[in-house]
């Protein structure tokens, strides 16, 4: 039996080679920037990844190289950024772009799989578990400008900060199936844009601008997205409480 086409967003195949609208249709959101920015991009990449007969698991793979490289340069200049020996502006810029395109590559992977026909089981796992790593390897690069920023930053708060942070991931990995729910369901712009405290490539962008024109205020974002981070998993508790004690 030959292999079955691509297929576009209702399940329907694909005619021809898919394009960047075919990828982007089927993307999983994410949130405002990630929709109008990290999805476009993920988008073409697929395009041109699917050209050139890659797999899904080939880009997931090229999400955690360039994600956890670009970590680990902002992690070994904090340091010399800190001390004046080396410019904050280039160091800032790479990781600005190096955690964008890694995670376009994010992006792209589920794009891909989903119109080629690629979903498996296993790459979603490899999937997460790369998005795991890279997350890691962030919340390390920011915690080790913020102490190095300000040496007197309380262990406490990075080690909430990392805690934190992977709320986002477990609760977008549980938005899936037959358990998803929502706290808030509307989708009217002032909603969406207060949401973008809690979207991945906002955030990151942030993180980003934050270590080109003023490191110094790492130890700020942290402290802001671990309250963030931190209500946000307290709501959540409440509201999957409130739901379980209806059922």
């Amino acid at each position: 039996m030959p292999a079955a086409g691509p297929s576009g967003p209702s399940g329907k195949p694909v005619t021809g080679t898919p394009t960047a609208a075919d990828y982007y249709a089927v993307n999983r959101g994410g949130g405002l920037f990630s929709e109008a920015i990290s999805q476009r991009i993920g988008a073409r990449i697929a395009v041109s990844a699917h050209k050139r007969r890659l797999t899904p698991t080939v880009l997931t793979i090229l999400n955690l190289g360039l994600g956890c490289l670009t970590s680990f340069i902002v992690i070994a200049a904090a340091g010399p950024v800190a001390d004046g020996r080396v410019w904050a502006a280039p160091v800032g810029l790479l990781a600005l772009i190096g955690w964008q395109m890694a995670y376009a590559f994010d992006c792209s992977d589920g794009q891909l799989a989903r119109v080629t026909g690629q979903s498996s089981p296993a790459g979603g796992r490899l999937d997460v578990l790369c998005d795991v790593a890279v997350q890691a390897s962030l919340v390390a690069a920011l915690s080790a400008t913020a102490a190095a920023q300000e040496p007197d930053t309380p262990a406490w708060l990075l080690a909430a900060f990392a805690a934190t942070w992977m709320v986002n991931l477990v609760t977008s990995v549980m938005q899936t199936g037959s358990q998803a729910a929502s706290m808030v369901t509307s989708r009217s712009l002032p909603i969406r844009a207060a949401k973008l405290v809690r979207d991945y490539g906002a955030v990151i962008a942030l993180a980003g601008v934050v270590l080109t024109v003023a490191p110094q205020f790492a130890v700020w974002f942290v402290a802001l997205f671990t309250l963030i981070n931190g209500g946000f998993l307290a709501a959540s508790i409440a509201f999957a409480g409130r739901e379980s004690l209806k059922a």
